[in-house]
């Protein structure tokens, strides 16, 4: 089938498992496929697959948790050991479970999606996915057996969340049938669900609106602090939250903007705007039984500045533990939970910090530390030491390549920082690989990543993170300059950073590739369609082109809050200035350039039509576009290190060939 067959009419690639939709997309990928360097992908799963690479854990009573992929298992096995042994040099792992012999003996293509662990460490409930969507089946296991359960729990494939209260009940939010799913698709309700019990026949324990975003319960069990929490989120950045009682549900009177933690008999509050002693961005606390009877007399924790901003916060057994950032910097601070006594983290400098995983039953807990030449170290902090226990291996030869922070003036003024790396003894311009997002608050942060050192800095080019405003790297207002009506400034940003390479004299922009996924695909997205002048390419992954209509696909509807409405006259107005579908022209009006654009078949949180619809309105305008549809991988692109290894190597096979 032609690539260009759908010219005329798209209409028919917007059905995601549409015969002839699939058929398009299956030839298009097989020609984009034949581009790929066969040597570079071979390297690459060979890194992917490395066997000494760190084994992250995550501890449950006496046991400390795995999940591992390697060129044997692609699928993977779940495990767990102790932490004697794991301290070994080669730890004695039991498998629990071996998705690639479930998927085979099932006939299903799964793709693992976590567990929930009791505490007492003996049921779990496994969640798996058909080829990495979001959605997933919800199925028992028992600890000591070692077995998935034929008649315990189990939840249909949706998009759910499960909580253990006791060993025979639940709380469940899923798809309990017509009229139970919010407008976004995710669940409306939740319900208690006891064993043995149908799922239609579960107890309603509260349910919100079609318009909210979701509703989201769980169960705390920690002795003299059981308590059942209902959360109703109203957008991504608005919520009401309740504390079930015997008197039923109470609510947390606090502004819906605010973000809270509970913990023990402690009350966080993060809001996203002033509230009485705690600024925007800021962290407080109050005990929870004063709160309940009217008391509003806040501590607080941190105040945030200008250059220092509040990512988020864990908890430990006795420990709050806050991650800083410090004009992208990381920092971890440990507070005695009561004295609120604060113990910064002594970890290494210019490396991101970041929390692996904590526990409230345990004072464990566990970090990682990495730059984007330095690879990842793990650390084990007990509430007063600090023990290094694993360093991943350096995979590619960083010699020579540093990191460098520069701030671009953006068009109002605003300073926007980004990082490169690279062996700055160059002089020349170079190639140059710029990365961003740019939205959802979600900061970008220095990272070790030994694919992009092999494929990328080993050969001499520069690599740039750009943290532009709608990230979080300065806190809720960083955010906020670049929501619905104002989300210009995304694009804006993202120009005074290519300009500023090319001032610098770090690149030109025939020699400027830009790259992102989701939110960042429809940013490289943008570029192409509205400054293609600025750059020599784009790779635009699992994007978001049709801003017109992304409210009515998959999840869309629950990012208005982000992007806006477009069925308000003035919100869509902005829309209409950046939707990078509609601003396609031909080639002979304004030539772009080269754009290569890919997705998932499984995503269902990104409608794949996105990216078909764009990829076929760039080919009828006659611009130069290449296309790749994964069959499986969900919203991330890929399911295993086979397949990630094959798209990062199609992704830097494509740039040579432009570069050539």
């Amino acid at each position: 089938m032609s690539a260009a067959q759908f010219l005329s009419d798209p209409s028919p690639l917007i059905p995601i498992d549409s015969p002839d939709a699939l058929a398009w997309a299956t030839s298009w990928s097989e020609h984009t496929a034949g581009g790929v360097d066969k040597q570079l992908d071979a390297e690459l799963l060979e890194i992917l697959n490395n066997d000494d690479r760190i084994a992250y854990v995550a501890r449950v009573g006496e046991h400390l948790y795995n999940f591992w992929q390697d060129g044997a298992h692609p699928r993977g096995l779940w495990r767990r050991t102790t932490l004697s042994s794991y301290r070994d040099s080669t730890p004695d792992w039991e498998i629990l479970l071996d998705i690639d012999a479930l998927a085979q003996a099932e006939g299903e293509n799964w793709v693992w999606q976590g567990a929930v662990i009791r505490k007492e460490n003996d049921r779990a409930l496994i969640k798996l996915s058909r080829g990495g969507a979001d959605a997933a089946t919800i199925r028992e296991f028992d600890l000591d057996k070692k077995q998935l359960l034929e008649q315990g729990f189990f939840i249909p494939e949706a998009r759910s969340q499960v909580s253990w209260i006791d060993h025979d009940t639940l709380i469940v939010c899923t798809d309990f049938g017509p009229g139970t799913l919010t407008i976004s698709g995710y669940p409306k309700s939740a319900r208690i669900l006891r064993r043995n019990q149908q799922l239609a026949d579960a107890d309603e324990l509260f349910s919100g609106k079609s318009d909210d975003l979701l509703v989201s319960a769980w169960a705390e069990t920690e002795p003299g602090f059981e308590r059942i929490i209902v959360r109703r989120i109203l957008d991504f950045y608005t919520s009401r939250t309740f504390i079930h009682t015997d008197s039923g549900l109470q609510i947390l009177e606090l502004p819906e903007d605010c973000e809270i933690a509970l913990r023990q008999n402690w009350l966080f509050v993060m809001p996203r705007t002033d509230y009485r002693t705690i600024p925007a961005g800021g962290l407080g606390v109050i005990a929870l039984d004063a709160f309940l009877c009217g008391e509003r007399n806040f501590q607080l924790l941190f105040r945030p500045t200008q250059a220092h901003s509040l990512q988020n916060i864990s908890f430990s057994k006795t420990h709050l533990y806050t991650i800083t950032l410090h004009h992208v910097a990381s920092r971890i601070t440990a507070y005695e939970l009561g004295s609120f006594i604060a113990q910064p983290l002594e970890l290494p400098e210019l490396a991101t910090a970041r929390i692996v995983s904590a526990t409230n039953y345990s004072e464990e807990v566990w970090l990682g530390a990495s730059s984007f030449t330095q690879p990842d170290t793990l650390y084990r902090f007990d509430g007063h030491t600090l023990e290094a226990i694993a360093t991943a291996p350096a995979l590619f030869d960083s010699a020579g390549i540093q990191t460098r922070q520069h701030f671009a003036t953006s068009a109002d003024g605003t300073e926007v920082p980004y990082f490169i790396t690279g062996d700055f003894s160059r002089t020349e311009p170079q190639p140059t690989l710029v990365y961003a997002y740019g939205g959802f608050e979600v900061s970008l942060l220095p990272s070790y990543s030994a694919v992009r050192g092999h494929a990328w800095l080993s050969r001499g080019y520069f690599y740039v993170q750009a943290n532009l405003r709608g990230g979080g790297e300065y806190g809720p207002h960083w955010h906020q300059q670049a929501t619905k009506t104002n989300r210009m400034r995304v694009f804006e940003d993202h120009q005074a950073v290519l300009d500023d390479l090319v001032a610098r004299g770090y690149s030109t922009p025939a020699r400027t590739f830009v790259r992102g996924g989701s939110n960042g695909g429809l940013l490289s997205a943008t570029a192409v369609t509205m400054y293609p002048e600025k750059i020599g390419g784009a790779i635009v992954q699992v994007p978001l082109t049709d801003m017109l209509r992304y409210h009515t696909w998959s999840a869309g509807a629950s990012w208005m809050a982000e992007y806006g409405d477009p069925d308000i006259a003035h919100e869509r107005a902005v829309l209409e200035q950046y939707s990078p579908l509609a601003r396609v022209v031909d080639h002979a009006v304004r030539p772009y350039p080269p754009a290569l654009v890919t997705t998932s078949t499984r995503d269902d949180r990104v409608h794949p039509a996105h990216a078909r619809l764009f990829a076929n309105a760039l080919l009828g305008a006659g611009q130069p576009v290449a296309y790749y549809e994964n069959s499986e991988g969900g919203h991330a692109g890929a399911a295993n290190n086979r397949q990630t290894a094959f798209m990062e190597a199609l992704i830097y096979s494509w740039i040579a060939t432009q570069l050539s």
